[in-house]
């Protein structure tokens, strides 16, 4: 067990619009990376970003006629709200770009001294050339790179990215030496990030869109500026959609109060923390009710369990091929392989009346799942229970009740009767699968 502290900053969002799984799909990878962090006796200081002042921000305000900061934090607590649905651990700290100018003036003042950055006409851009090791993050060539920005009429060179835009009429705007102004997205980071973690601290994550331009225009303004910045980084792979990556501006996306409306949040969360981190996911409806069939197999047993011999243990034994695995960059597929194993094993001890096997598979169970976010029986998840869609908690109990019966018949090889339940729950309108991992019901209207 090792001991100390894992400084980690997230590029959170920009908070233009409602989050779509695309969004929240890199905050619950690193939020299965601080639970694992924290597991292995690590502190964990995890600093996630609000963008609150941004192009997109004001552009899509103004076309709302709502004011900038009243549609950034209405938006904000949208995300928030579903960072909390799908059960993620709150940051350490979520800083807002707007409250730290007077970090971000400071760091231009160091760059602009040490000439790595220059004023021209009210903006203030960051001079490429002068840091030579530029590229290495994205592993381009600086003559491959465009910075995704307008030309700019006082650039030196194309290739010089923005750290401060010039005020212009009815933009917030905020003063420094070199004329009113905002920030400009790279410049943000940065500042948030030293400010709290310090001059260099140990993992700086995002999304693959990030590593060029934004990664690698933070790298080099912050190295230039003599902080030794981010020992260790981490990028996920995109949701995509028709092999597309997802996003507002081309049209597909899938927003979390729409999906948490078909499925369950802990079952949305199975779907996304399960591929491994830089694996792209590829939205599609099979694949969604394929991981919400996953997930309920592991909660039924789970639960099968609590109803069939008392309570279950929420910290049991890890298997060793899940813990290997989550050393290994946090390889969740092969995790997730290991939970099924005990959840199968844990069916095959209830069915031969072994309840001591069946109590140890399941806290083994919920121990894992607990530590990706996904323990069946957490009080985070106890409002929504297994099959249903909003009912009462009472038609969960009779269900699995009455599935007990049933499986004591059909181990008792007294089909007629195992038949008779299976069709009275099917008159009630619930469908029963029997799978390797046990029975799975749901409501025929899913």
């Amino acid at each position: 067990m090792r001991h100390g502290t894992a400084s980690i900053y997230v590029c959170g969002a920009t908070v233009q619009g409602l989050p779509h799984i695309g969004h929240v799909r890199g905050v619950l990878n690193y939020d299965v990376l601080r639970r694992w962090l924290l597991h292995r006796g690590l502190d964990v200081l995890m600093v996630r970003n609000v963008t609150d002042i941004d192009d997109k921000v004001l552009a899509k305000a103004k076309a709302a006629g709502r004011p900038w900061w009243e549609w950034a934090a209405t938006h904000e607590r949208a995300f928030e709200a579903a960072y909390d649905a799908l059960g993620c651990l709150p940051p350490s700290i979520a800083p807002r770009a707007t409250s730290h100018v007077p970090q971000m003036i400071e760091l231009m003042r160091r760059l602009v001294d040490g000439g790595h950055a220059y004023a021209s006409g009210g903006d203030v851009y960051f001079s490429v050339s002068s840091f030579p090791s530029y590229g290495a993050l994205s592993g381009q060539r600086p003559d491959q790179m465009r910075q995704g920005e307008s030309a700019g009429a006082g650039k030196r060179d194309p290739l010089d990215f923005t750290l401060w835009k010039q005020a212009k009429p009815g933009e917030p705007c905020w003063p420094t030496p070199w004329g009113s102004g905002r920030p400009g997205w790279h410049l943000e980071c940065s500042a948030m990030a030293t400010f709290y973690l310090g001059a260099e601290f140990d993992i700086h994550g995002g999304g693959q869109d990030l590593v060029f331009p934004h990664h690698e225009n933070e790298l080099a303004q912050s190295r230039a500026a003599g902080d030794g910045f981010a020992r260790y980084w981490m990028h996920c792979a995109w949701v995509t959609m028709s092999g597309e990556k997802m996003s507002k501006s081309l049209g597909n996306v899938v927003a979390i109060p729409a999906l948490l409306d078909q499925v369950r949040a802990p079952e949305l969360r199975y779907y996304l923390v399960g591929p491994h981190y830089r694996s792209t996911i590829e939205y599609s409806q099979a694949a969604l009710d394929e991981a919400v069939a996953a997930y309920r197999r592991i909660e039924s047993f789970v639960r099968r369990v609590g109803q069939h011999t008392g309570e279950v243990e929420e910290q049991g034994t890890l298997a060793t091929e899940f813990v290997t695995a989550m050393d290994d960059d946090l390889a969740t597929p092969t995790a997730l392989a290991a939970v099924h194993n005990a959840v199968r094993e844990g069916n095959a001890a209830l069915d031969a009346h072994d309840d001591a096997a069946a109590r140890a598979a399941a806290g083994s169970v919920r121990a894992m799942t607990g530590l990706l976010g996904l323990d069946p029986l957490a009080p985070h998840w106890s409002s929504s229970p297994a099959g249903e869609r909003g009912a009462d908690r009472a038609l969960g109990v009779l269900v699995e009740h009455l599935l007990e019966e049933r499986q004591r018949a059909r181990t008792g090889r007294d089909f007629a009767t195992s038949d008779l339940l299976r069709d009275r729950l099917l008159m009630a309108g619930i469908t029963v699968e029997d799978t390797p991992d046990g029975p799975l019901w749901t409501l025929k209207d899913n």
